[in-house]
């Protein structure tokens, strides 16, 4: 297959993983010198010298193993024929790699394994991706001496009747099948599922030649076993024993595309491989920084609902959202969003339309819509999903820290000794991250979890929590300042780092506050629910434990006090001095692939690009001379406030790119009312999504595997996306956003995505050395990269903080609003799920729906008991805001008290639940903490029901020749 891989780097597979050390050696192998470093493999060595040795069992994505034999190699001075993948380099050593010898050693071992195979004929999906099958041409095996003693390969004997030692192809899992007469036992699939992975759900069961790789007991398949899916497996199969279903449906691909990931934050890379302009698989680029070669069941497989049938392909419109869809050209339906919007501008005022950006949408396309509101409606009407998860990390960082993003990188998690979580599980919603996480605590770094739940983070294959703070959801900031507690009055902080590098003034008054009695273990446990025998200990391992790290999710920023919990969790870094080095600092996990990006783009009402408020004359001079346009120095409506605004009936049109906010924004009721008063809302997104039933016009968008871009993820990386097939509705996202602008007379002319990257460079301080030449060459960066930064900054405030000192902050806890009583005498909390993304938009339209149809309410045993409620009955969940029906799930995962449910499914609607409560700093809702009933149900809610009957009418789309 040749690869089209930009930037241009070595792709190939060393065979065994790279040695750290900083020594090197030089060795010769077969008459060439090769210098590396000490520890290095001789396989390797010998890669790095251009020098191919053949192998099965190795690859540089796991540990030396050296059980197929093939790898054999003599030495100079050495009796034998070790591997190669085993055995380390010497100084002076001298290798030998073809002798006669070696080349009939590895014929016959060939011939073993060959008598057990079957023969790779032209009808077999594993014909030209088959290791085996080529190394057996590179080791020159022409004949067979060897006869199996118990036939594996045919499914019936010589005489027509069943072959007892045959084993079906396991075709269980919706993305690949397992073969086990392709089986060689390399045992390559186990080591990926446990030190790639970190599952453990594989094993080899059986015997010599009865031996097998097995995927949980005998009565599991892939499907029912804990296999998790995540592809590396797949990956490393030297056989085809495991392959993608795709490649076998499909063929094999003929070119790849380096690009980036479209689900979390992580903001893994991938080989895109394709054949003409069909996907055929996405591979996880092993140069990818994010991800080291790694991916989740999401990026790796769940990437069909790009084609799938539910997809808008044309522009549409209506005059009314009660009128059936009337598919229309590109010219009309632009024409007739600009003249509407236009329109109601001239009834209603300038400031009486606005714009969504989107978090899933590239940064270039989310700059153009927050510049469509600012330059071409003339106002500062810009919001994002972003602020309705992470918008409380951007203040609290900014105020304590002075950025409004995460300290570290990825690679960072690999010096961690102390890990704290709070508010996130890695292994669901961010589990290519979790892996390497679980890595480092197989090696001996400790863990800390602060959760309601005990998620997969706390206790799995291998790995356990050293200490699982279940506190009561509401109560983050009491459990954050009680640990600052332990730290301060046991003197457990950092003097000299607090000294040097933060305000000792404010420090001592910070020292004060935390030391009241109030905030100790002891007083906070009736309020938290956290026995302070615990919180006192884990408190003292991550001051005392090595370096530590905080890594947080939207556990912490979505309540009412998200904000002051980020500045207590910035609080606790500076108190023990793990800030600025690697395996430190505080890492926000973001939830979409581009929040980040969203957040630097200028989304926000109050902020443009690279968070500098509109209130500054400088900032906005530099805007409106490029643009040739008046900026407003008051900061525009949020969400909520548009909707507010609609209800009230000052706010009327809409322009809302990539988001679902009908599914996705709290007190679903609210946001409908406020979409219902609104005269013109123009969704642009690739399907019907929910908020489209008030929808007016809708511009059919492009998926990431059609457009070029970029996404900055959670570590503030600079990731390409690039165009490996033609937008199927005939424009790219940008180009949409580019043509309504210029149909309300905004006279744009980008012809490239490269160019309006180059506009943000010339205009935002942080990204000023960032161009896609830059990205083509490196690969990716981190920013801030400018001057002082030519190739980007991994690690944030290594010297000194960008505000100057480090900032304390006094963080005061004040209960939410929202709480329980006689009525409603639970507390929900909401989350994800492994196979699922966000508000499900595109994972419901994959293969993953095997794995979670459904939203589930997690309920206690206890609390199910009273209720008269069994597992997998219908309940009713009800709040003050309102009620929907799911399915229970009994366990003891959430304590007594509390419930748990996803919101993937829009027939669930969750967030029907779901309260008006936010964040006191940032509007952030409080999705983490609603007072609810729970009962029996004997059917849908009125609401549920209501809301079917809207769908299916808002979704009536006329024929083409209406």
């Amino acid at each position: 297959m040749k690869d089209f891989i930009i930037p241009w780097s070595d792709d190939r597979d060393m065979g065994t993983p790279a040695s750290r050390a900083e020594k090197t050696v030089t060795l010769n192998v077969d008459g060439f010198d090769v210098t590396v470093p000490e520890g290095t493999s001789i396989l390797r060595a010998g890669a790095l010298a251009g020098i191919e040795i053949p192998k099965l069992c190795a690859t540089d994505s796991v540990d030396a193993f050296g059980s197929c034999r093939l790898c054999l190699v003599e030495i100079e001075g050495r009796r034998g024929t070790p591997a190669s993948c085993t055995t380390p380099v010497a100084e002076g050593m001298v290798v030998h790699t073809q002798t006669e010898k070696l080349k009939k050693m590895r014929r016959g071992v060939m011939e073993l394994y060959a008598s057990d195979h079957p023969a790779v004929g032209l009808a077999d999906a594993a014909n030209g991706d088959s290791e085996l099958q080529a190394m057996a041409a590179r080791v020159g095996l022409r004949e067979m001496r060897y006869e199996a003693g118990r036939d594996h390969v045919h499914r019936r004997n010589e005489d027509g009747a069943a072959n007892a030692d045959w084993r079906a192809v396991d075709d269980s899992n919706p993305y690949f099948s397992y073969d086990p007469a392709k089986c060689i036992v390399c045992s390559l699939c186990v080591r990926a599922c446990e030190e790639t992975q970190g599952t453990f759900a594989l094993t080899i069961e059986g015997r010599g030649f009865e031996s097998r790789v097995s995927a949980g007991t005998n009565l599991d398949n892939f499907l029912t076993s804990d296999c998790v899916s995540c592809g590396a497996c797949v990956q490393v199969c030297p056989t085809g024993s495991l392959q993608e279903k795709s490649v076998i449906e499909i063929g094999l691909p003929e070119r790849s595309v380096i690009t980036t990931c479209a689900y979390c934050g992580v903001g893994c890379s991938f080989k895109a491989e394709m054949r003409g302009d069909e996907l055929v698989r996405m591979v996880p680029y092993k140069h990818g920084k994010a991800n080291r070669g790694h991916s989740c069941v999401k990026g790796r497989f769940a990437y069909g609902y790009a084609s799938h049938q539910d997809r808008i392909l044309n522009p549409m419109i209506r005059d009314k959202i009660t009128d059936p869809w009337r598919e229309v050209s590109w010219d009309e339906a632009l024409t007739y969003a600009a003249t509407r919007m236009r329109g109601l501008q001239e009834k209603y005022g300038q400031n009486s339309i606005g714009v969504i950006t989107s978090s899933r949408c590239t940064n270039e396309e989310t700059y153009l819509v927050q510049k469509l509101a600012r330059a071409v409606f003339l106002n500062n009407n810009t919001d994002t999903c972003a602020r309705v998860c992470h918008s409380p990390t951007g203040y609290g960082l900014r105020n304590t820290f002075g950025t409004s993003a995460g300290t570290q990188d990825f690679d960072s998690v690999e010096e961690t000794d102390v890990a704290l979580i709070i508010g996130a599980n890695p292994a669901s919603a961010h589990p290519v991250f979790a892996s390497r996480l679980k890595k480092r605590l197989r090696a001996g770094a400790k863990l800390i979890v602060v959760d309601p739940r005990r998620t997969e983070m706390v206790q799995s294959a291998h790995i356990k929590a050293e200490h699982h703070l279940p506190l009561r959801p509401g109560t983050n900031v009491a459990v954050v300042t009680a640990l600052a507690h332990v730290i301060v009055t046991e003197k457990l902080y950092a003097e000299e780092f607090i000294r040097t590098r933060c305000d000792w003034d404010e420090f001592m008054d910070y020292a004060e506050f935390v030391s009241a009695p109030n905030h100790s273990p002891e007083a906070t446990e009736a309020l938290t629910g956290v026995p302070a025998a615990d919180l006192r200990a884990a408190a003292r391992l991550y001051a005392t434990g090595g370096n530590a790290a905080i890594y947080y999710g939207l556990g912490v920023t979505e309540h009412s006090q998200g904000t002051t919990t980020v500045i207590g969790i910035a609080n606790l870094a500076m108190l023990t001095g793990n800030i600025g080095r690697p395996g430190v600092g505080v890492n926000p996990l973001r939830g979409q692939n581009n929040v980040q990006g969203s957040c630097d783009m200028g989304s926000f009402p109050h902020e443009l690009p690279g968070y500098r408020h509109v209130h500054g004359d400088e900032v906005r001079a530099i805007y409106e001379k490029l643009w040739g346009v008046t900026i407003s120095n008051e900061p525009g409506l949020r969400i909520p406030n548009m909707l507010d605004a609609a209800v009230d009936g000052s706010f009327k049109g809409l322009y809302c790119q990539g988001e679902d906010i009908l599914q996705s924004d709290p007190d679903t009721k609210h946001v409908s009312a406020g979409l219902a008063a609104m005269e013109c809302v123009i969704v642009h997104d690739l399907f019907l999504n929910e908020t489209a039933h008030y929808a007016h016009v809708f511009l059919p968008g492009s998926s990431f595997l059609e457009k070029d871009g970029t996404f900055t993820n959670a570590e503030r990386r600079i990731n390409m996306v690039r165009k490996v097939m033609a937008p199927k509705q005939g424009y790219a996202d940008w180009e949409i956003t580019q043509m309504l602008a210029n149909a309300m007379g905004g006279n744009w002319t980008y012809t490239h995505p490269s160019q309006i990257m180059d506009e943000i460079a010339a205009t935002t301080p942080s990204f000023a050395g960032v161009s896609f030449a830059k990205l083509d060459e490196l690969g990716s960066v981190q920013w801030p990269c400018n001057e002082k930064a030519p190739e980007g900054t991994p690690i944030m405030h290594i010297n000194g903080f960008v505000r100057g000192k480090g900032h304390f902050m006094n963080t005061e806890y004040v209960p939410t609003d929202e709480k329980t009583g006689p009525r409603f005498p639970l507390l929900l909390t909401t989350g994800r799920i492994l196979s699922q993304y966000n508000v499900g938009a595109q994972t419901r339209r994959t293969e993953n729906l095997v794995w979670h149809d459904q939203d589930m309410l997690e309920i206690h045993p206890h609390d199910a008991e009273v209720r008269g409620i069994k597992d997998g009955d219908w309940v009713r969940l009800g709040s003050r805001s309102g009620e929907t029906t799911l399915r229970a799930e009994l366990t003891d995962r959430v304590s007594p008290g509390v419930v748990y449910t996803t919101f993937h499914h829009p027939e669930t609607q969750a967030n029907v639940i779901t309260t008006d409560y936010s964040d006191w700093a940032t509007n952030c809702p409080e999705y983490k903490v609603t007072a609810v009933q729970v009962g029996l149900s004997n059917g849908p809610s009125e609401w549920q029901e209501d809301y079917t009957e809207l769908a299916e009418r808002a979704r009536r789309i006329l024929p083409a020749a209406e």
